[in-house]
């Protein structure tokens, strides 16, 4: 029987509840659909040539987009993108600067909703402001394939998801929180002696294996908290022993942070 496939991004995807709309100056960071040259879209269905002409823009919130045009470019929609869930700032963390992706070397299912949204711009069309905003959700999710694909960095999230035995520890974390992890249990995920694992994870990641669970644990506590449950219940769904040792935590927390 063939292994089950790595999923590499819902159980990340859950962490962070992304919202993902027509730009609104929100606090996240956008996605800028750019064309090159001066002609118009075409009438009819874009071609693969066409197609070369569009990029995608991934800019930091605080970052100027007129700041990474070039002189024939031009920005044809824009997407904000904020997250409500407790990995957010995670993310965030990877895109500190802008990023730009050609269509000629992007992961398949980004060139597919690129295409997908070019064509829907071609004229105006009923219900089109709602396709859009879902075309934005699909957008989104292409870009984190297309990330985990061909990672920005030799560092980070997106490089470690790209590795499949440090991007199963890291799906089962994210999955269970609250699951009694130890380095033993994590290294045999990765099917990697504890020493070569525990040495990777923090070269890839910068933070040892406990640690990075320890950050989102809490991470889910604070968000938790944020909602009014009680720490009884905080502390058992993201695996703290009990409600005085996850306060603990929580302190400690804020006095690092």
């Amino acid at each position: 029987m063939d292994a089950p496939r790595l999923d590499r991004l819902t159980a990340l995807l859950e962490g962070l509840s992304p919202k993902v709309t027509l730009t609104s100056k929100a606090d996240g960071f956008s996605l800028h659909i750019i064309k090159a040259g001066t002609s118009e879209l075409p009438s009819d269905s874009f071609s693969a040539t066409q197609l070369d002409a569009l990029s995608l823009l991934v800019c930091p919130a605080e970052h100027a987009l007129q700041n990474s045009l070039e002189a024939d470019q031009r920005c044809l929609m824009s997407f904000d993108v904020v997250f409500d869930g407790p990995m957010g700032p995670s993310f965030l963390a990877e895109l500190s600067r802008p990023i730009s992706i050609g269509m000629r070397d992007a992961d398949p299912s980004l060139v597919q909703v690129m295409t997908l949204i070019a064509n829907e711009m071609q004229a105006t069309r009923c219900g089109q402001p709602l396709f859009i905003n879902h075309a934005g959700d699909i957008l989104l999710i292409s870009l984190m394939r297309h990330m985990t694909s061909q990672p920005q960095q030799e560092s980070g999230l997106f490089f470690a998801l790209s590795d499949p035995r440090i991007a199963k520890s890291l799906v089962a974390m994210h999955a269970k929180p609250a699951h009694p992890w130890t380095l033993e249990t994590l290294a045999n995920l990765a099917g990697m002696s504890r020493t070569s694992f525990a040495n990777y994870f923090k070269d890839v990641m910068q933070v040892s294996p406990g640690k990075y669970l320890e950050n989102l644990r809490l991470a889910i506590a604070r968000q938790l908290v944020q909602t009014g449950i009680g720490l009884k219940q905080i502390a058992a769904r993201t695996g703290y022993a009990s409600p005085s040792t996850l306060s603990r935590a929580l302190g400690r927390s804020v006095l690092e942070a």
